[in-house]
């Protein structure tokens, strides 16, 4: 075996053990999606309240961000992640024996914390060890896994709910977990690297050079827009079902792991995506699947034709994102973990922020003309993206 195929083999291996963590990450984080109205029932609190539960998760996620890139960065990458799986599989375990609103919000802002380590970070290692020119594929193979740890989050928890409860759901979010901790302590083992010493003075001047940059400044900017648009739609898909008089949790987990799907299909397509159009085309195109999704929501009345245009944001959500995730990894060789942080912080800040201006909207506007005014401000993101990346694409050296 050559060196270059074992090189090979070793960064399948690891995107294979990157990819179960991800996969318990996304599940843990989406499984409050689809039980707003059981966990609202249970607890005798509105919907409006429970449904900022994705709020309570992404805020924290966010927040961590700027401490987790630097440690990541000194500490290693391998190290932080597994600190954080542990942490998250306490705080699933204690949410499901939370008795009321108030504490299931305190542990749901400890899960965002402890999850925020590790997709984020599983990205910056993939970073580290593929080049740009397979970078893109790469990552979107790791995407395989988030997204089907969203879908079974989506749909399983709707559908296990009406077994086991909410409460079960969370316990079995917290196995999933521990897996994923066993699976990374047995098989990956961190770099012997020798780092310096983690330096507050040094994480800010990382963050100063990064801020500095104009792409940099731009992505996290997109993504934050991006998050509050279509992920801050996600938790509201079962109660719009339940008003519609669509179906309950069952049929929303259903829907939303359309979603999911439509992520699939992206990371099936990716290669041909790339050589077909290229990443700025790929950018318009999400756009605008996006937009017409969104429109398709706001008026449709069955939860089947709800899971379609679902499927359809889905594939025009990952057509931008990914594009996004792959050149923040591009930023900064040396600090990859910052970078992809500060990207997610921005992300999940939007993810935060979205369900806020949704029930907003919905209130001042009704839910229709709300989707509508989102479609229209991320179709018209998909060409600023465009733009604005090849604005600011670095040029190639002088030879």
């Amino acid at each position: 075996m050559t060196a270059t195929t074992s090189d090979a083999h070793a960064v399948r291996a690891t995107i294979l053990i990157l990819a179960i963590a991800g996969f318990a990450s996304t599940f843990a984080g989406r499984i409050a999606d689809p039980l707003v109205n059981v966990i609202a029932d249970d607890l005798g609190a509105s919907v409006q309240a429970i449904a900022l539960l994705a709020t309570a998760f992404a805020l924290p996620y966010a927040l961590i961000q700027p401490v987790l890139g630097p440690f990541g960065d000194s500490l290693g990458k391998l190290r932080v992640m597994r600190f954080c799986l542990a942490v998250l599989i306490a705080a699933l375990i204690a949410s499901a024996f939370m008795p009321g609103e108030r504490s299931l919000f305190v542990m749901r802002v400890i899960t965002g914390m402890a999850a925020g380590g590790i997709i984020p970070l599983a990205l910056a290692v993939i970073g580290d060890r593929v080049g740009m020119e397979t970078r893109q594929v790469a990552i979107s193979r790791f995407l395989v896994a988030v997204i089907l740890g969203q879908m079974a989050g989506s749909s399983l928890a709707g559908l296990l709910a009406e077994h086991l409860g909410w409460r079960g759901v969370f316990h079995l979010a917290a196995a999933i977990t521990a897996i994923a901790f066993v699976a990374m302590t047995v098989a990956l083992k961190p770099s012997n690297l020798v780092r310096p010493p983690f330096s507050f003075a040094v994480a800010m001047a990382r963050y100063r050079g990064l801020v500095a940059k104009p792409r940099a400044r731009a992505l996290f900017a997109l993504v934050f827009v991006e998050g509050i648009c279509i992920m801050g739609v996600l938790p509201f898909i079962a109660p719009i079902l339940v008003a519609r008089e669509a179906g309950g949790a069952a049929e929303a987990g259903i829907a939303l792991a359309g979603f999911a799907i439509g992520g699939l299909i992206y990371s099936a397509v990716v290669g041909l995506l790339l050589r077909r159009l290229g990443m700025y085309r790929m950018l318009v195109t999400g756009g605008f699947f996006s937009a017409m999704a969104l429109i398709a929501v706001a008026f449709l009345g069955d939860w089947r034709l709800i899971a379609g245009a679902l499927l359809l944001l889905g594939l025009g959500f990952y057509l931008l994102h990914n594009s996004f995730q792959t050149q923040v990894t591009e930023l900064s060789a040396d600090a990859r973990g910052s970078a992809v942080a500060l990207h997610a912080c921005s992300f999940f800040l939007g993810n935060a922020t979205g369900p806020v201006v949704v029930s907003l909207g919905t209130r001042l506007f009704g839910t229709p003309a709300t989707l509508i005014i989102l479609a229209c401000v991320i179709f018209a993101l998909g060409l600023f993206a465009a733009w604005v990346l090849a604005r600011t694409a670095p040029q190639p050296a002088a030879a």
